[in-house]
């Protein structure tokens, strides 16, 4: 069973990927909802709000516990952020720069080399994040210039751009086979 952290984003869009990918899936909105997952899908949205909402709900310290002792997370732009910020979940060392591409008008799509993927991946970028200083411990899976905009390390998977909006399902594919199971 996948929760989709469901208090702001990109909430619907991954439940239907994982749907499509006959993935259970669940909306994580309390510390009850964590009992019992697999992994973790942190979406896309404002990660100011994510977090805000998170405390409200007094999910924030469940939840980095639980990255924390090996849950597989995955996430996307907001949740990249999150991922990456040593006031959030700090699970990857790395500078975070918000909205580095730009603000909404700046939003593009962009076809990215995946070393783990076999043909280009059709990636949209919407006021999307990206990372800096990557240390060592944390692989680079793709990048624009020298911007990182997916990476892994250990049971976290994270992306600057929203693969939930594609007809893509490979990096939930991904993310399910080699992080999940």
């Amino acid at each position: 069973m996948i929760g989709v952290l469901s208090l702001q984003g990109a909430i619907s869009e991954h439940a239907a990927v994982l749907n499509k990918i006959g993935v259970s899936n669940k909306a994580v909105l309390n510390q009850d909802d964590l009992k019992g997952l697999d992994g973790l899908i942190i979406p896309g949205g404002e990660s100011t709000a994510i977090k805000k909402l998170m405390a409200y709900n007094h999910l924030f310290p469940a939840i980095k516990k639980l990255i924390q002792e090996g849950l597989p997370t995955f996430g996307t732009c907001a949740g990249m952020v999150l991922l990456s910020q040593p006031e959030s979940f700090d699970m990857l060392k790395a500078t975070v720069v918000r909205n580095g591409f730009g603000r909404q008008q700046q939003s593009f799509e962009e076809d990215l080399h995946f070393d783990a993927l076999a043909d280009p991946f059709h990636a949209v970028f919407i006021r999307a994040p990206y990372l800096t200083d990557v240390a060592a411990d944390v692989n680079v899976l793709a990048s624009i210039d020298d911007k990182a905009v997916a990476v892994s390390k250990g049971n976290v998977l994270a992306t600057a751009f929203h693969p939930e909006l594609t007809d893509d399902v490979r990096l939930h594919e991904y993310f399910v086979d080699h992080f999940v199971n």
